[in-house]
């Protein structure tokens, strides 16, 4: 008998130590780092055909056997997922490369790829007794929060930057949730989220530290792999913050070849930061497993403002087992490329979703990515959230 999901049990990242999935959910006891959500795949490859989610919904939940929720009626959706991976062929001959797809995460719900994880999130630790949630946030994971908190009848409270972007501020107020504002970073918003949930018994969405926002994030790979027919690209070039779309697509990639679904090599994933916030590409270029804090990190990209991602190691290990890399761009750079992107393929990105293609172009100059190579660049989100980076009338 087939199951909705073929949740099996979660294991610590650095050690391997297994625990059950049928609590809530943090970090590893053993080692204090991420764990993975790890399925039945033997029985997964026996009972099921990939041919089965052709017919399905074109949302992220069409993927339920490899998602972490047990009953489908604890499922909160607001139709996140199945978002297009577009063929830019304009841009394509511009840059000169042999095909460019962009996988267009601002059509989600909330504007951004943060509804995939978040969906995830609350709907498992719903399922397994959460009743209320902390959420520290750059700006768009903390919108996502308020609205999927709002869908599933629970209270969240969201800590934020003070200077975090109006439009996550008012997207938070307007959903209901409770909005605290902190003096300096997501780091500092972290750590409050994470005192205030244990003071008040709340549950915190932390990025990676908790398991299942990286498998919501991974069915961005599944998806990839589905619309190209079964199949992997050459690279994916993303925006990296806290890192967790990448972490959960490597791991998604992973599965599917396991069973069976998928052959050949796995993308190279090239990590894109800011000159202004750039731990991940200094410990890359450093040859070192983990990233030291960025310090006094800037950006106008508020999702690549993240100076010590937890999962530092998860990334690092992802890139360099790919043979992928790191490196970062300037903050005008993007911003002219969120320009280039709109008038060329009429995709309106956010900045990080943008500083792909600043990347692509210098990895294409440098020739880490080649001519004949297929490359997909991930848009993380909608860039009617950053209209105020944009040039308006007579300005």
């Amino acid at each position: 008998m087939t199951s909705f999901s073929y949740i099996d049990h979660l294991e610590c990242t650095i050690c391997g130590k297994t625990y059950p999935y049928d609590g809530l959910a943090t970090i590893s006891v053993c080692c204090g780092k991420v764990l993975f959500v790890r399925y039945d795949l033997p029985r997964l490859r026996r009972e099921v055909q990939r041919s089965v989610f052709d017919s399905r919904p074109a949302n992220m939940w069409r993927y339920n056997e490899l998602l972490p929720v047990t009953d489908p009626d604890e499922i909160i959706t607001l139709g996140e997922g199945g978002t297009p991976l577009l063929n830019a062929t304009t841009l394509a001959r511009q840059v000169g490369i042999r095909r460019l797809l962009i996988k267009e995460e601002g059509l989600n719900p909330t504007g951004t790829f943060k509804a995939r994880g978040i969906s995830a999130a609350v709907s498992k630790a719903v399922e397994v007794g959460a009743r209320g949630f902390t959420m520290p946030s750059a700006g768009n994971a903390a919108g996502a929060a308020a609205a999927y908190c709002a869908r599933a009848g629970t209270p969240v409270k969201v800590f934020m930057p003070q200077d975090a972007p109006s439009s996550n501020k008012k997207e938070s107020i307007v959903a209901g949730s409770e909005l605290n504002l902190v003096d300096g970073l997501i780091s500092d918003a972290g750590r409050i989220a994470v005192s205030v949930a244990a003071e008040q018994g709340l549950f915190d969405l932390s990025t990676l530290k908790e398991p299942c926002r990286a498998e919501g994030k991974k069915t961005m790979g599944l998806e990839i792999a589905h619309q190209l027919g079964w199949r992997m690209p050459d690279a994916i070039v993303y925006p990296t913050g806290g890192g967790t779309g990448i972490i959960g697509m490597h791991k998604g990639f992973q599965e599917l070849l396991e069973l069976g679904w998928i052959e050949g090599k796995l993308p190279r994933f090239y990590a894109i930061q800011a000159d202004g916030c750039q731990p991940i590409v200094k410990a890359w270029n450093d040859g070192t497993d983990t990233a030291d804090p960025w310090p006094n990190a800037t950006t106008k990209a508020d999702g690549l403002r993240v100076p010590g991602p937890f999962a530092d190691y998860l990334i690092l290990q992802a890139l360099r087992e790919t043979g992928g890399g790191a490196l970062a761009v300037s903050d005008d750079d993007m911003i002219e490329a969120m320009y280039t992107l709109a008038s060329t393929e009429g995709v309106i990105a956010c900045p990080e979703g943008a500083a792909t293609l600043v990347g692509l172009q210098r990895l294409m100059a440098d020739g880490s990515i080649g001519a004949d190579e297929e490359v997909v660049l991930l848009n993380t989100g909608s860039g009617y959230k950053y209209l105020d980076l944009l040039r308006g009338p007579g300005e």
